[in-house]
């Protein structure tokens, strides 16, 4: 028998939208904040000349760079405010969650805080974040300004303008982030990276189509990438909604004259508990020390810095260094994210103050140990799958020489974002229901007792 959740699912339909007047305002105000970014993406920094640095970027397009142009949805190679996007805030976050698994007090705020221990985090990574957006675009604007003709008047007014005008659109991206998830549908600072993706993403298709039209890839290379694009699809969806569900029972206990409870109910455990959040850290990571870099390869360096632009040639997108480290960092966050996410002990924990337990296994010690089990296993199949699906594409498309738009990493945020939100409105209208059928009962309730 279907429980009352599962029965509400089934009836939601046009009906039940039209409605959800919240959820309406909700989505209403998530578009609103969309197209607030995306204007954003097209108004560039004071003082550089826009036709010049788009034919310096066209030269770096195809490396690190131009992957950093995917997640910004263009605004790199129109240099606009919104150029770093959010990925500083994505490295701070990354840092305060590694120092709050090892340094003692930030860990004791993660564990025993609460909400108030959770909220002093979240102000230490705002702090960072200005931080590392001060240092990124202190280097990008030194290397614009010692670049010969990508800014109209070189100087130190350019580079504190510079500095403060990317650090200001990263701030604003954060902000707008955290209200998109306070006040709209999703996580805010995923659908930011979405919709950058999803905005450079037919340009990708269009060139994908020009080259074969030009003979530049061949139109197997072309079936290939697009019959592989379906079938990592697919398998994201699979993946994302497979999980283990761990059988919980509830014992029997006597109150007054009748037994209660006895009752059963599973625990699931997803396959990729991390989510998209390993692919977006370790890109992060990558981008992080060559950004600047990737600049300064048309500046003029004194000979001891000569090496620095050479690096990059390295962590191109495609080269074997580039994939071994882009592997390694998201199967390193794929663990590393889950263990901050699900603790076993916590768990075990609530279960056992609950009356719950698993079938065989002692309450306790011995619960998180099986938790810490099952859990540890599921992360090797999801991260195996997350770094198959993120490095199979960009190789086959390294080897034919396409846009990467169509890589594992962008069509994996693509989906996994997606269905999130698509789960996030479930829930509201959900809810909704819920609140309908509340208050049914309520004036049921009154009309019989008058």
């Amino acid at each position: 028998m279907a429980s009352a959740a599962e029965q509400l699912a089934a009836n939601m339909n046009f009906g039940a939208f039209q409605k959800a007047t919240e959820l309406h305002k909700r989505i209403g105000f998530t578009l609103l904040a969309m197209i607030v970014y995306r204007l954003g993406t097209y108004i560039p920094i004071p003082g550089i000349d826009p036709i010049a640095f788009a034919q310096a970027f066209e030269g770096q397009a195809s490396g690190i760079l131009g992957m950093f142009n995917m997640f910004s949805g263009g605004a790199v190679e129109r240099m606009a405010i919104f150029a770093l996007n959010v990925m500083p805030y994505i490295s701070a976050s990354i840092i305060v969650q590694l120092l709050g698994a090892v340094y003692p007090p930030w860990e004791k705020l993660r564990k025993e805080g609460g909400e108030a221990g959770r909220k002093t985090l979240n102000q230490y990574t705002r702090y960072l974040t200005v931080v590392l957006a001060v240092f990124q675009s202190a280097g990008i604007a030194m290397g614009l300004s010692a670049s010969q003709g990508l800014v109209q008047n070189p100087g130190p007014f350019f580079i504190v303008s510079t500095v403060v005008t990317l650090t200001g659109g990263t701030l604003f991206l954060m902000w707008l982030g955290e209200q998109i998830t306070s006040r709209g549908v999703g996580n805010g600072i995923s659908l930011i990276i979405f919709a950058g993706i999803v905005a450079v993403l037919p340009r990708g298709i269009w060139q994908m189509f020009s080259m074969t039209r030009t003979g530049a890839l061949s139109g197997v290379g072309m079936l290939l990438i697009m019959a592989i694009a379906i079938a990592v699809v697919i398998a994201i969806v699979f993946m994302e909604r497979s999980q283990r569900r761990l059988l919980v029972q509830y014992p029997k206990r006597q109150q007054g004259n009748r037994m209660v409870g006895g009752d059963t109910s599973f625990l699931p455990l997803k396959i990729n508990t991390a989510g998209v959040i390993p692919p977006i850290f370790a890109s992060s990571l990558l981008l992080l020390p060559t950004t600047v870099m990737g600049f300064l390869a048309t500046a003029d360096l004194p000979p001891w810095a000569q090496w620095l632009p050479g690096t990059v040639g390295a962590l191109q997108h495609g080269q074997p260094l580039f994939m071994v480290l882009y592997g390694a960092l998201i199967v390193f966050f794929c663990f590393f994210y889950t263990s901050i996410v699900f603790n076993p002990d916590d768990t075990a924990e609530n279960l056992r103050k609950y009356g719950g337990f698993l079938p065989g296994i002692r309450p306790g010690r011995r619960t998180a140990e099986y938790l810490d089990y099952v859990l540890t296993r599921l992360t090797v199949i999801g991260a195996a799958y997350i770094t198959i699906v993120c490095l199979l594409p960009e190789a086959l498309i390294g080897f034919y020489n396409a846009p990467f738009y169509l890589g594992g990493t962008s069509i994996l945020i693509v989906v996994t974002v997606t269905m999130d939100t698509v789960t996030q409105i479930q829930s509201h209208l959900l809810a909704h229901q819920y609140e309908g059928l509340i208050k049914k009962s309520k004036l049921r309730g009154g009309r019989g007792r008058s």
